[in-house]
């Protein structure tokens, strides 16, 4: 397998908009602007836009939504709170022709559980890979993701994965199979820096490549 698609996370966008403008975050000074961020993350190369409507609003915004639905040109990957009501909208969503993925833990369990539920992907919670600080740790985090992998690829779901992924580790995400996607925000933010939006997603992209599944 090959072609590891990018999907970018604007959330931290919008966390550098919010701490200014919290309480006028439509003014036309508020800046920085997700949207914006948004497209130049589309013409560098990205597969796709990320975006976490939480329930505090502490960055992304309604309207923001309704902007980036009205002007991405790849796809849209709206992420909200696994909640007991948003469990039987599974079905009404899909029914809408929007596919449906479940953010879990590296577990055979959350992968059955997810299997069960109809959904058409997973993404695996990387952070626990990302966050080892033995090489011990980092050894059982990557060999959980790839068995977690190979047991969501078998049940026929998508397999992406996201959390914490950044320039240094993701060598580290070349060793887990079947993947089809990494959601990576808060790394090609800070590192926008010092090179850009647009350098820092071609970076990563290029730090991507050759993945063979």
């Amino acid at each position: 397998m090959s072609g590891l698609r990018l999907g970018v996370n604007i959330d931290h966008v919008a966390t550098l908009r919010q701490a200014r403008y919290a309480t006028m975050p439509e003014s036309k000074n508020a800046e920085p602007d997700p949207v914006v961020a948004a497209s130049v993350c589309e013409r560098a190369g990205a597969s796709g836009i990320v975006a976490h409507l939480r329930a505090d609003r502490r960055h992304i915004q309604d309207r923001d939504i309704e902007r980036l639905r009205q002007s991405i040109m790849t796809k849209l990957n709206l992420e909200m709170g696994n909640t007991k009501e948003l469990q039987p909208s599974i079905k009404r969503l899909q029914l809408t022709g929007i596919r449906v993925s479940l953010f879990i833990d590296p577990t055979l369990e959350e992968v059955d559980a997810a299997a069960e539920l109809g959904v058409e992907m997973v993404e695996l919670h990387t952070g626990g890979l990302a966050n080892a600080f033995t090489e011990k740790i980092e050894k059982e985090e990557l060999e959980k993701l790839r068995a977690a992998a190979r047991a969501a690829s078998e049940s026929q779901m998508q397999v992406n994965a996201g959390h914490g992924i950044n320039y240094k580790n993701i060598a580290l995400i070349h060793q887990i199979p079947n993947l089809t996607e990494l959601n990576i925000g808060h790394s090609i933010v800070s590192r926008a820096v010092r090179v850009g939006l647009g350098n820092a997603v071609k970076e990563m992209l290029a730090a991507m490549e050759n993945y063979r599944g």
